[in-house]
């Protein structure tokens, strides 16, 4: 099972959904960074599940750093972060956990783990793991931000409806920033939360898409081939459990238009060089162009609705119906925006560092 990913920074998952707690451990990070528990207390709420429209699990986050830092900075050695699962009910999944979910991994890590693996509430490939990767991003995103990069995520598509496009991208960063459930357009939340409920109402969920903007990057950093910046960004992506597709930049649309439409004019100001379009969404040959980084993510609808679906049984054999039990969200868009600004954190920390070296991100002894 692999469960660590980056080069001149290393991040690894533990924990399964019902067992005593998830974790992560990120290992190379600089002596020096800032761990500002508040940042992180706050990081987690915007991924936790609120009201009605996400799972009736109440998991408080309560996390703990076991190692790492000292004195509110990092020290260098591995920063291992872990949040106690409190609020578990497994017998809400049956006995035997034989009948295999449709669209989830039930069947897969069956076949991998040779029935070895928790299956309860999905074990290692639920969504909670994902609780600890958002503590330990936060930490990096802050130390990104004093570098001047910022990241930011929105709602661009949900159930049908679109959010209104990236503005000035600095600003409506920092509106983000600030947003449980991350639109640019108030007006436009209130008819996906309907959809949303509607949805649940109905024993059925919702998939989106979210968009991804990072602003402050120079030209310069990726790889030409394997770790491009496209590469990297899109394994940690797919890493995600509900993202099925990522397009950088006009991505897909890109088959529609002709070149030299399609692409990005230079131009040269006061010494700074810039596009005039960014089609390519900041990145050239795999590296960076200095302008800013954009990417989208399409979420699939969550797999376990109280629908009928047609199953078996892996364990006895034979075809089943299935209605799925436990709680669990109707979409899980909102929550996933938290999960990819985390991990588009580690993956640009990861290629500065591969760059300019770990001490990139240091702090400064005051």
């Amino acid at each position: 099972m692999k469960n660590t990913f980056g080069n001149s920074l290393h991040l690894t998952v533990f924990g399964e959904s019902h067992g005593p707690a998830v974790g992560a451990v990120i290992d190379g990070l600089a002596p020096g960074i800032k761990a500002d528990e508040e940042k992180i207390a706050f990081a987690l709420y915007k991924r936790r599940p609120f009201s009605d429209i996400s799972t009736p699990r109440r998991e408080k986050d309560e996390f703990s750093i076991l190692s790492g830092v000292y004195n509110g900075y990092t020290s260098g050695s591995p920063l291992c972060i872990v949040i106690p699962n409190r609020d578990v009910r497994s017998e809400d999944y049956g006995e035997g956990f034989a009948s295999v979910r449709p669209g989830h991994a039930d069947y897969t890590a069956f076949r991998k783990y040779n029935g070895f693996s928790d299956p309860r509430g999905g074990g290692h490939f639920s969504g909670r793991i994902t609780a600890a990767v958002c503590a330990a991003g936060s930490i990096i995103t802050e130390a990104l931000a004093e570098k001047g990069i910022k990241i930011g995520t929105h709602i661009k598509k949900l159930a049908g409806v679109n959010d209104r496009e990236f503005g000035d991208l600095d600003e409506d960063i920092e509106i983000l920033g600030g947003k449980r459930f991350a639109v640019l357009d108030d007006a436009g939340s209130e008819e996906m939360t309907a959809l949303i409920r509607n949805a649940a109402e109905n024993g059925k969920s919702v998939g989106g898409v979210l968009e991804t903007a990072v602003t402050g990057l120079d030209a310069g950093t990726g790889e030409p081939f394997f770790d491009s910046v496209e590469s990297v960004i899109s394994h940690a992506m797919f890493s995600i459990g509900g993202v099925k597709g990522v397009e950088f930049g006009a991505g897909f649309g890109f088959a529609d238009m002709t070149a030299p439409d399609s692409n990005d004019a230079f131009r040269c100001e006061n010494g700074k060089i810039y596009t005039l379009t960014n089609n390519n969404g900041g990145v050239n040959g795999g590296i960076t162009n200095g302008m800013p980084l954009i990417f989208r993510c399409a979420v699939k609808p969550t797999p376990s609705v109280s629908s009928p679906q047609q199953t078996v049984d892996v364990r006895n054999g034979g075809n089943i119906e299935l209605n799925v039990r436990g709680r669990h969200d109707p979409c899980i868009v909102h929550r996933v925006r938290a999960v990819v600004d985390a991990l588009t954190a580690f993956c640009v920390a990861d290629l500065l560092c591969a760059r300019y070296g770990t001490e990139y991100l240091a702090g400064k002894r005051k």
